[in-house]
Protein backbone atom coordinates (compact mmCIF):
# COMPACT_ATOMS: atom_id res chain seq x y z
CA UNK A 1 0.00 0.00 0.00
CA UNK A 2 2.54 2.09 0.87
CA UNK A 3 4.35 1.34 -2.61
CA UNK A 4 0.89 2.81 -4.07
CA UNK A 5 0.98 6.05 -2.13
CA UNK A 6 4.77 6.93 -3.23
CA UNK A 7 3.75 6.05 -6.80
CA UNK A 8 0.46 8.59 -6.81
CA UNK A 9 2.50 11.16 -5.07
CA UNK A 10 5.32 10.96 -7.68
CA UNK A 11 3.27 11.30 -10.38
CA UNK A 12 2.20 14.75 -8.87
CA UNK A 13 6.23 15.95 -8.68
CA UNK A 14 7.15 14.76 -12.17
CA UNK A 15 6.18 17.74 -14.53
CA UNK A 16 7.69 16.93 -17.91
CA UNK A 17 6.62 19.95 -20.32
CA UNK A 18 7.40 18.17 -23.48
CA UNK A 19 4.20 15.80 -22.19
CA UNK A 20 0.41 16.58 -23.59
CA UNK A 21 -2.08 16.68 -20.63
CA UNK A 22 -3.75 13.88 -23.04
CA UNK A 23 -0.87 11.91 -22.52
CA UNK A 24 -0.28 12.88 -19.07
CA UNK A 25 -3.73 12.04 -18.46
CA UNK A 26 -3.32 8.54 -20.03
CA UNK A 27 -0.20 7.70 -17.58
CA UNK A 28 -1.81 8.81 -14.32
CA UNK A 29 -4.84 6.40 -15.58
CA UNK A 30 -2.41 3.95 -15.93
CA UNK A 31 -0.75 4.27 -12.77
CA UNK A 32 -3.99 4.09 -10.80
CA UNK A 33 -5.81 1.45 -12.76
CA UNK A 34 -2.66 -0.85 -12.15
CA UNK A 35 -2.50 -0.07 -8.28
CA UNK A 36 -5.71 -0.81 -8.03
CA UNK A 37 -6.18 -4.85 -7.20
CA UNK A 38 -9.61 -5.42 -7.30
CA UNK A 39 -13.13 -3.48 -6.39
CA UNK A 40 -12.71 -2.02 -2.17
CA UNK A 41 -14.16 -4.94 -0.26
CA UNK A 42 -17.62 -3.81 1.53
CA UNK A 43 -17.75 -5.42 5.34
CA UNK A 44 -21.43 -5.67 6.71
CA UNK A 45 -22.13 -6.85 10.19
CA UNK A 46 -25.46 -8.19 11.80
CA UNK A 47 -26.33 -6.32 14.50
CA UNK A 48 -29.37 -7.69 16.43
CA UNK A 49 -32.28 -5.32 17.77
CA UNK A 50 -34.19 -6.69 20.52
CA UNK A 51 -37.47 -4.42 20.31
CA UNK A 52 -39.57 -6.55 22.36
CA UNK A 53 -38.92 -4.53 25.90
CA UNK A 54 -39.93 -1.31 24.17
CA UNK A 55 -43.68 -0.40 25.10
CA UNK A 56 -45.50 2.81 23.17
CA UNK A 57 -46.81 5.28 25.52
CA UNK A 58 -50.43 5.18 25.62
CA UNK A 59 -51.97 8.68 24.27
CA UNK A 60 -55.44 9.15 25.06
CA UNK A 61 -55.84 12.42 23.04
CA UNK A 62 -54.74 10.78 20.09
CA UNK A 63 -57.00 7.84 20.12
CA UNK A 64 -59.46 9.89 20.33
CA UNK A 65 -58.47 11.94 17.78
CA UNK A 66 -58.14 8.82 15.92
CA UNK A 67 -61.52 7.03 17.02
CA UNK A 68 -63.34 10.46 16.02
CA UNK A 69 -61.68 10.62 12.75
CA UNK A 70 -62.49 6.93 12.15
CA UNK A 71 -66.21 7.76 13.25
CA UNK A 72 -66.50 10.85 10.72
CA UNK A 73 -65.12 8.65 7.57
CA UNK A 74 -67.46 5.48 8.22
CA UNK A 75 -70.24 8.20 8.28
CA UNK A 76 -68.98 10.14 5.24
CA UNK A 77 -69.10 6.77 3.66
CA UNK A 78 -71.92 5.23 4.69
CA UNK A 79 -73.44 8.64 3.23
CA UNK A 80 -72.08 8.31 0.12
CA UNK A 81 -73.26 4.50 -0.20
CA UNK A 82 -76.91 5.93 0.32
CA UNK A 83 -76.31 8.51 -2.10
CA UNK A 84 -75.04 6.25 -4.90
CA UNK A 85 -77.52 3.29 -3.99
CA UNK A 86 -80.00 6.28 -4.60
CA UNK A 87 -78.97 7.48 -7.41
CA UNK A 88 -78.56 3.85 -8.94
CA UNK A 89 -82.13 3.11 -8.08
CA UNK A 90 -83.86 6.06 -9.64
CA UNK A 91 -81.83 5.31 -13.10
CA UNK A 92 -83.04 1.77 -12.74
CA UNK A 93 -86.35 2.74 -11.69
CA UNK A 94 -86.96 5.45 -14.92
CA UNK A 95 -85.25 2.13 -17.59
CA UNK A 96 -88.16 0.11 -15.78
CA UNK A 97 -91.19 2.78 -16.26
CA UNK A 98 -89.30 3.44 -19.47
CA UNK A 99 -89.88 -0.49 -20.50
CA UNK A 100 -93.33 -0.36 -18.71
CA UNK A 101 -94.25 2.74 -21.32
CA UNK A 102 -93.03 0.96 -24.24
CA UNK A 103 -94.89 -2.54 -23.38
CA UNK A 104 -98.64 -0.28 -23.02
CA UNK A 105 -97.80 1.28 -26.02
CA UNK A 106 -97.14 -2.31 -27.75
CA UNK A 107 -100.22 -3.50 -25.90
CA UNK A 108 -102.38 -0.38 -26.81
CA UNK A 109 -101.58 -1.18 -30.91
CA UNK A 110 -102.56 -4.75 -30.62
CA UNK A 111 -105.40 -3.99 -28.78
CA UNK A 112 -106.51 -1.86 -31.33
CA UNK A 113 -105.72 -4.40 -34.44
CA UNK A 114 -107.46 -6.99 -32.60
CA UNK A 115 -110.68 -4.54 -32.13
CA UNK A 116 -110.70 -3.83 -35.87
CA UNK A 117 -110.09 -7.58 -36.62
CA UNK A 118 -113.32 -8.69 -34.57
CA UNK A 119 -114.97 -6.09 -36.07
CA UNK A 120 -114.46 -7.30 -39.33
CA UNK A 121 -115.30 -10.68 -38.19
CA UNK A 122 -118.62 -10.21 -36.77
CA UNK A 123 -119.75 -8.15 -39.98
CA UNK A 124 -123.18 -9.37 -40.51
CA UNK A 125 -123.00 -9.24 -43.96
CA UNK A 126 -119.39 -11.03 -44.37
CA UNK A 127 -121.15 -13.66 -42.17
CA UNK A 128 -124.18 -13.55 -44.98
CA UNK A 129 -122.19 -13.96 -47.76
CA UNK A 130 -119.54 -16.75 -46.79
CA UNK A 131 -122.58 -18.40 -45.29
CA UNK A 132 -124.40 -18.36 -48.73
CA UNK A 133 -120.96 -19.57 -50.45
CA UNK A 134 -120.94 -22.34 -47.93
CA UNK A 135 -124.79 -23.38 -48.92
CA UNK A 136 -126.39 -22.68 -45.32
CA UNK A 137 -129.74 -20.80 -45.34
CA UNK A 138 -131.79 -19.50 -41.96
CA UNK A 139 -132.49 -22.49 -39.79
CA UNK A 140 -136.34 -23.93 -39.81
CA UNK A 141 -138.32 -23.37 -36.14
CA UNK A 142 -137.54 -26.37 -33.82
CA UNK A 143 -134.38 -27.49 -35.44
CA UNK A 144 -132.26 -25.63 -32.93
CA UNK A 145 -131.53 -27.13 -30.06
CA UNK A 146 -129.73 -25.60 -27.19
CA UNK A 147 -127.94 -28.00 -25.04
CA UNK A 148 -129.25 -26.24 -21.52
CA UNK A 149 -132.75 -27.50 -22.70
CA UNK A 150 -134.03 -23.53 -22.73
CA UNK A 151 -135.77 -22.89 -25.82
CA UNK A 152 -136.74 -19.53 -27.21
CA UNK A 153 -140.18 -18.30 -25.83
CA UNK A 154 -140.30 -16.10 -29.33
CA UNK A 155 -139.71 -19.53 -31.17
CA UNK A 156 -142.39 -21.29 -33.13
CA UNK A 157 -143.74 -24.38 -30.68
CA UNK A 158 -144.11 -27.70 -32.52
CA UNK A 159 -146.76 -29.94 -31.27
CA UNK A 160 -146.34 -33.19 -29.74
CA UNK A 161 -147.92 -36.09 -29.06
CA UNK A 162 -147.75 -36.74 -24.85
CA UNK A 163 -146.97 -40.04 -24.01
CA UNK A 164 -147.79 -41.22 -20.53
Amino acid sequence: MASVAQTIEGMGRRKCRTESPAERNRRVYETQRAARRGPTPEVLFHKYLDNSRIVKADDPVRKREMRTFGSACAVLFVLVMVYVWQHFSAIEAGYRIEAAKQQVGQMQEQNRQLRLQEAQLTDPERIHTMAAQLGLSAPLPGQVVRPDGVNDPNAPVVAQVATH
